[in-house]
């Protein structure tokens, strides 16, 4: 069936899915790690490309394909690349795109372990990077240099919740012969396109909302043109992260709910969001959905929704953010995001804390800040144990002020 006409949530059950000669409505699992041929010249062919098929699993199976093809087909790409984990889809691009003398400009709080592979491993090998606001094109305009190679994007950025106007970026990149990637990790093809804008490279870490169930861990890359997907599956294969076959098949069941999952989760967010703004004790919200946010506009114009990611600071700062995230019921204490429950983390001390405080400050965000993923629970659950968590982070404060 051609599926390219059909609106989003038909595409999310049905592209990607090819008829199998079982009759099996699922995409089977094709726990196989080497694959038949039907003779010498078979075998011959596919390996000169000649032929389509499959040889290895590390190369390709029908099972991956049929993840790499729906999420490239969701993202409008040319072809998907799916890898063991989100880092796996990260380590391929910088691999594909940077060598000795390559130079990089990235979004300052992007992902602390895509920042932190650059500055501690890439870096080791002649490979330069520059983090700016990327959401301020004179900063990433300045960040430019004759050997820059790849602009690399987080939007929404995490922990900060920055958004860059992708459009913007791509113009300025191109003009100046570089590629462009964009993490589109915390929107999901749901929500925000990047190749429709401009962008060369969309990644995933397909853990979070495209699976959007807290059991597997995967990448993927999503290119628009072919010569690239090219470049990068190549990598890719010799590098050694492909997914695995069950990981692809738990994805694919995970990814047909995505878009109930987002309606449902961005709803509670921005209810949360508003409350959160009401309350006395936060310091500041940062939630692309509200007025308030200094991006609003562009989300309007970028997303087809707000999402479900909130950074918030309370007044007490860092001590008062650590009881918040010790005294929260319903909220799981725990790092990723995207899934169905509510997860709650401070980036400072666990996902961004390869980062140096300096680095840290310069990307925006205070050792203070805490960042909830919002789940698809009742909101008004939610929100109670979001006042029973203030009222204990009260009660403590009042009771170590006493001893004092």
């Amino acid at each position: 069936m051609d599926t390219k006409h059909l609106g989003i949530n038909s595409k999310l059950i049905h592209a990607g899915h090819r008829a199998d000669p079982t009759g099996a409505v699922n995409v089977p699992i094709y726990q196989t790690s080497t694959f038949a041929f039907r003779d010498a010249q078979h075998g011959a062919a596919l390996f000169a490309g000649e032929e389509d098929g499959y040889i290895y699993t590390r190369i390709g199976n029908p099972t991956i394909r049929a993840l790499e093809e729906s999420v490239a087909e969701l993202e409008n790409g040319c072809g998907g690349i799916a890898t063991s984990s989100g880092m796996g889809a990260v380590s391929t691009l910088y691999l594909a795109v940077l060598s000795a003398g390559a130079h990089m400009v990235s979004t300052a709080s992007v992902y602390g372990p895509s920042r932190g592979l650059m500055e501690k491993h890439f870096s080791r090998f002649g490979v330069e990077s520059t983090y700016v606001d990327t959401s301020d094109l004179t900063q990433v305009r300045g960040a430019l240099r004759p050997h820059t190679k790849l602009l690399y994007v987080e939007t929404p950025a995490n922990p900060t919740m920055q958004l860059t106007d992708i459009a913007q970026v791509s113009a300025l990149a191109h003009a100046h012969g570089c590629l462009v990637a964009v993490d589109n990790t915390f929107a999901s093809p749901y929500l925000q396109k990047p190749l429709d804008l401009g962008a060369d490279v969309v990644l995933h870490s397909v853990t979070k909302f495209i699976n959007g169930h807290a059991d597997v861990v995967g990448g993927i890359l999503v290119a628009k043109d072919p010569s690239v997907c090219k470049l990068l599956r190549s990598v890719m294969v010799n590098f050694g992260c492909n997914m695995d076959p069950h990981q692809a098949f738990l994805v694919l069941r995970g990814l047909r709910t995505l878009g109930i999952r987002i309606e449902r989760a961005q709803r509670n967010a921005l209810e949360i969001a508003h409350w959160l703004e009401r309350q006395p004790e936060v310091q500041s919200v940062r939630y692309v959905g509200l007025a308030s946010h200094p991006q609003h506009e562009l989300a309007k114009r970028q997303m087809k929704g707000f999402g479900s990611m909130i950074s918030f600071e309370l007044k007490g700062g860092m001590e008062a953010g650590r009881r918040l995230m010790n005294a929260l019921k319903m909220a799981t204490l725990a790092v990723s995001l995207g899934g169905v429950e509510t997860l709650v983390e401070h980036p400072a001390s666990m996902t961004h804390a390869g980062i140096s405080p300096e680095g840290r400050r310069a990307a925006g965000f205070s050792d203070g800040l805490v960042r909830y993923s919002v789940g698809i629970e009742d909101v008004e659950d939610l929100i109670a144990d979001l006042r029973q968590a203030l009222d204990a982070v009260a009660t403590e404060s009042r009771e170590v002020a006493t001893v004092r």
